[in-house]
């Protein structure tokens, strides 16, 4: 099982931009997917993108296409989440998470190994 510890979070004005990273500890970081995930306010969590095992594949919701770049490193057991032009439906808890399936997917049920998640806030 892996270890896993977002930071990056914090407030940030809308158009503005903000880097989450995923600090893994344990074995076996470069066997899995890795996800970001949110819980905006009363919601539920969503998917928001994830990237292969290699690092060399990634997808990303509608949402945040265009706007947000997910990478991993599997040398330095981290991986990341660059997130530019912030509008405020980007707030939320920001979690990452870790798969072993065969394929990368944002589906729920695959991760079973997740951070204790990083406050996100787009507001002026």
């Amino acid at each position: 099982q892996l270890q896993l510890v977002e930071s990056g979070g914090g407030l940030v004005q809308p158009g503005g931009s903000l880097r989450l990273s995923c600090t893994a500890s344990g074995f076996g970081f470069d066997s899995v997917h890795i996800a970001w995930f949110r819980q905006p306010p009363g919601k539920e969590l969503e998917g928001v993108s994830c990237v292969s095992k290699t690092g060399l594949s990634a997808d990303y919701v509608d949402s945040v296409k265009g706007r947000f770049t997910i990478s991993k490193d599997n040398v330095k057991q981290m991986a990341y989440l660059q997130m530019d032009s912030l509008i405020p439906d980007d707030s939320g808890v920001y979690y990452c998470a870790a798969s072993r399936w065969q394929l990368k997917s944002m589906r729920l049920g695959e991760y079973s190994d997740w951070g204790q998640g990083t406050q996100v806030t787009v507001s002026s």
